[in-house]
């Protein structure tokens, strides 16, 4: 599979690596990875595996970190989940041969929604239920086995808080947190990952037919470029509306995701120190 296979017909702008940084990247995560569990005292990791690409890159890059008799992968499937999806998940675990288990949350999440009746049609907040159920679980199985828990969240998800608060990055640590989504499926396809994988439509899978592209109502071809030009680099925004053929909409739609999720990516607030 080549590098460029990863890119859409219409993407942007061009946000991938050489071979020789592909390489560089691979040893770094690998590395991290054997440090933070090391620094930990732990004996390995504990993943969710969803089928997606991110998850399915950090378990191969754990592999190459830690060894395959250090990973514990759990699978959780809920009703919002399809079902090809899911049999990918296990089918990541037994290509990398971990020990893995399937866990069905369902029950767990009908308890919540039991409970609190009221709320159980809200979509967003029964389908952060499930993600929060997964992360207790990992935690669950991590503080048993003493092993840190592996996050699977990208650069692009985490600037644009595009994740569930005390959910799916409720994690010890994210290997790939550094990569544009662009680059996850390169670096994933450059270590092996099988091709279908690589291109799969990527969905946190909160409710039935949920996209992550559609939610968040941009490609992620457009919103790497968008974030690398514009957030995280020098362009203004007409030179990024100039220079990569979006819409003011669209620069002005990511902006707002990165300002309007800042409360994710730092510890709870508390009032300022009294001085008396």
């Amino acid at each position: 599979m080549t590098s460029v296979d990863v890119l859409s017909e219409d993407a942007p702008f061009d946000l991938l690596l050489s071979d020789e940084e592909l390489e560089a990247h691979r040893e770094h995560i690998t590395t991290f990875i054997e440090d933070t569990v090391g620094a930990a005292g732990a004996d390995g990791a504990v993943i969710g595996l969803s089928g997606g690409i991110d998850s399915t890159l950090t378990a191969f890059l754990a592999v190459e970190a830690l060894g395959k008799e250090n990973l514990h992968g759990l699978v959780m499937p809920s009703v919002a989940n399809d079902e090809d999806m899911m049999s990918d998940a296990e089918g990541v675990a037994e290509m990398l041969g971990i020990e893995y288990d399937v866990v069905e949350i369902q029950p767990i999440a009908e308890t919540f929604f039991d409970t609190f009746p009221e709320a159980a049609d809200d979509r967003m907040a029964a389908g952060n239920v499930y993600v929060r159920t997964r992360a207790v679980l990992n935690y669950f199985v991590a503080n048993h086995e003493n092993r840190i828990v592996l996050g699977t969240g990208n650069r692009a998800e985490a600037m644009t808080g595009y994740f569930t608060k005390y959910g799916d990055q409720a994690v010890d640590c994210n290997p790939i947190g550094n990569l544009y989504k662009q680059q996850v499926r390169q670096l994933a396809a450059h270590v092996g990952v099988p091709e279908d994988l690589v291109l799969q439509t990527p969905s946190a899978e909160m409710w039935s037919g949920q996209t992550d592209e559609g939610e968040l109502g941009l490609t992620y071809d457009a919103l790497d470029a968008i974030l690398a030009l514009h957030v995280d680099g020098p362009l203004s925004k007409s030179a990024t509306v100039r220079h990569l053929g979006v819409t003011e909409e669209q620069v002005d739609r990511v902006v707002g995701l990165v300002e309007g999720s800042a409360h994710k990516r730092s510890m709870p607030p508390a009032p300022s120190a009294l001085d008396i």
